[in-house]
């Protein structure tokens, strides 16, 4: 498949995903992922929808950690292809994470995790994205002060 018809693809899957059908959406980005040669960013932005769309928080941390790994591993010709940095991916990432961790029960990590998603938010625009992105961390840090974890 071309860079493009995953995409269309991924974006179907997901928009299943937001509709309810989080197993159909879910099973549809899985298929991609494993049928497709991918490189480091589709496998990292797919790792991370996959993730959202789990059920168990183990399952959902290790979908994360695995689109986490995919970013670390983009190369400059990935970056290039798909016309992103990754750097604008990094705040959602470490965020995810934080949640799971948090879910989970590991406020250090939580914390170590909501930490790298604050400093990587330099990178974002002052756009939607950018604002939904850092609301989220602050959400999540309301959350573990109010745990006092």
């Amino acid at each position: 498949m071309t860079i493009d018809e995953i995409k269309t693809e991924m974006m179907a899957a997901t928009a299943m995903i937001r509709s309810g059908d989080r197993a159909g959406g879910r099973s549809r980005l899985e298929a991609l992922l494993s049928q497709n040669d991918v490189d480091s960013i589709q496998e990292c932005v797919l790792s991370h929808h996959i993730a959202d769309a789990q059920d168990d928080p183990a399952d959902e941390l290790a979908w994360d950690l695995r689109a986490l790994d995919a970013a670390l591993h983009c190369t400059d010709a990935d970056t290039l292809r798909h016309q992103m940095s990754i750097g604008l991916f990094m705040p959602s990432l470490h965020v995810n994470l934080a949640e799971d961790y948090l879910k989970l029960g590991d406020a250090t990590l939580s914390r170590k995790h909501l930490a790298s998603a604050r400093e990587f938010a330099g990178h974002l625009a002052d756009d939607p994205y950018g604002q939904m992105i850092r609301r989220g961390i602050e959400r999540l840090a309301g959350k573990l002060d109010a745990a006092g974890a």
